[in-house]
C-alpha cells in the first residue's frame, strides 16, 4: 500500500507517528509518505518524509493555514491511505476524501472534548461550550470517512457510536528502543525521574515538594507549558537540586532510564488523564524500573495487577514522598517490580502487536 501519514502539529520524529507508525509500516514493505510541517525532507528509515514550510509562530496562525497548506501537497502524493494525526485536520478530512478519491482515516491520540476541559490556555468559562463544539464536530467528520484509530478501548467506544470502522492502535513502547536498558545494572544512587510535558495537572510542582519528605534525587527530562510556570516550579525550595535537563532525543532519554530507580507517573486525576494509557508509564515498565503512579482506576489495573509498582494519591505530597522511600529502601523488591513491568510489556503492552492491528486496519478499509 500507499500510505501518507499528515501532521501539522507535531514534530517530524514524534514516538507515535514517525518511529512506530511510519518505520513501521515502511520495515513492513509499505510505501510511506510523512508530512510535517517545518521539517526537513528525505528518506529516513525508509520513510519519505516531507518537510512543508509554513514558519507559524502562533497557535491559531496554525490551525487556521496548515490544513490548507497539507491538503494541496497530500493530493500529489497520491496515497491509497492517507492517515490525518490532528484534531484541527479534521477540517481537510472530507475534502481530501472527495478530491483524492481515496480511504481517509482519523487518529485521536487524545480524547479531545474531555482534553479541552484541562486546557490552561482556554479560560474556564469558555471549556464547556468549546468541548461540545468539539465533539460535535469530530461526530460529523468522523462519521463520513473511511476509520477512525484511537488508543484506549473507552475512546474507540465511543468513536463507534459514530462509525463501524475503529481500531484501538494502543502507544505501546517499541520493544527495541530500551533494549540497552540493564534493570539490574548499578544505579545512580537514590535517582528518580520523571519525564515528559511539563504542564500544572502534570503533577511536577507535588513532585518537587515531595523531595522535602524523601531521600531521592530527581532527574527531569521535558519542557515546560510556560515561562511563568517555569518561573513557579523553579522557585521551590528542593529545585535547586533537582537537575533539569530539558527536551531531550530518544538515546538521551534510554541513558536515563539506566540510570534511574524509579520512574514518576503522577497526572492529576483531570477528566482525560484517568482513561488515558500513559505512554511513559508503559516505558518504564519496557525499560525494567518499578514506578510511582497515580491512583486512578484504569491505571491500578496496570501498575497493581502486574506488580510493578505504587500507586498514589497525586494531589498528596507526602504519599508521593512514602511511595518514593518505600522503593528505594527497598532495592530487592524494586529490582523485581521493574522485572515483572518488563514481562508484562514484553507480553501483553507492546508496539510490536499494534503495528500489526494497523497494518491489518488499513487492509480492511483499502480492500
Amino acid at each position: 500500500m500507499k500510505i501518507c501519514q499528515i501532521t501539522s502539529l507535531h514534530k517530524q520524529d514524534d514516538s507515535r507517528i514517525f518511529w512506530k507508525q511510519c518505520v513501521s509500516l515502511a520495515k513492513a514493505g509499505h510505501d510511506v509518505t510523512l508530512l510535517v510541517m517545518d521539517g526537513e525532507s528525505g528518506v529516513m528509515h525508509g520513510v519519505n518524509v516531507l518537510g512543508i514550510k509554513g514558519g507559524f509562530n502562533q497557535r491559531v496562525q496554525r490551525i487556521r493555514k496548515a490544513p490548507g497548506i497539507l491538503l494541496h501537497s497530500a493530493l500529489q502524493v497520491n496515497a491509497d491511505v492517507y492517515h490525518l494525526h490532528d484534531p484541527e485536520l479534521l477540517t481537510i478530512a472530507r475534502k481530501l476524501k472527495r478530491k483524492s478519491g481515496r480511504a481517509v482515516v482519523f487518529d485521536s491520540h487524545e480524547d479531545v472534548p474531555k482534553q479541552i476541559m484541562d486546557k490552561h490556555w482556554i479560560p474556564k468559562l469558555f471549556r464547556p461550550i468549546i468541548s461540545f463544539l468539539v465533539k460535535k464536530y469530530e461526530k460529523f467528520v468522523t462519521s463520513r470517512i473511511d476509520g477512525v484509530i484511537s488508543v484506549t478501548p473507552i475512546i474507540c467506544d465511543r468513536f463507534r457510536t459514530y462509525n463501524p470502522h475503529v481500531e484501538m492502535v494502543a502507544n505501546y513502547p517499541d520493544l527495541n528502543e530500551f533494549k540497552r536498558v540493564d534493570a539490574e545494572a548499578t544505579k545512580k544512587q537514590n535517582q528518580i525521574c520523571y519525564i515528559g510535558g511539563l504542564f500544572p495537572t502534570r503533577g511536577i510542582r507535588e513532585l518537587v515538594l515531595a523531595l522535602e519528605h524523601c531521600d531521592a534525587k530527581l532527574v527531569v527530562a521535558g519542557k515546560f507549558s510556560s515561562d511563568d510556570f517555569e518561573q513557579q516550579i523553579s522557585s521551590l525550595p528542593k529545585w535547586n537540586e533537582v537537575d533539569y535537563l530539558g527536551h531531550v532525543d530518544r538515546d538521551q532519554i534510554t541513558k536515563l532510564l539506566s540510570e534511574s530507580n524509579v520512574g514518576i507517573v503522577t497526572l492529576h486525576p483531570t477528566r482525560s488523564y484517568m482513561e488515558a494509557f500513559p505512554i511513559k508509564l508503559f516505558e518504564y515498565m519496557s525499560a525494567g524500573i518499578p514506578v510511582v503512579a497515580s491512583d486512578f482506576p484504569l491505571w491500578r489495573t496496570l501498575v497493581i495487577d502486574n506488580g510493578c509498582g505504587i500507586v498514589v494519591d497525586p494531589m498528596d505530597v507526602e504519599a508521593i514522598a512514602a511511595g518514593i522511600q518505600k522503593l528505594l529502601d527497598h532495592p530487592k523488591d524494586a529490582v523485581g517490580m521493574g522485572k515483572l513491568g518488563k514481562q508484562a510489556v514484553e507480553e501483553k503492552y507492546s508496539w510490536e502487536s499494534q503495528a500489526e492491528n494497523l497494518i491489518n486496519f488499513y487492509k480492511r478499509i483499502v480492500g
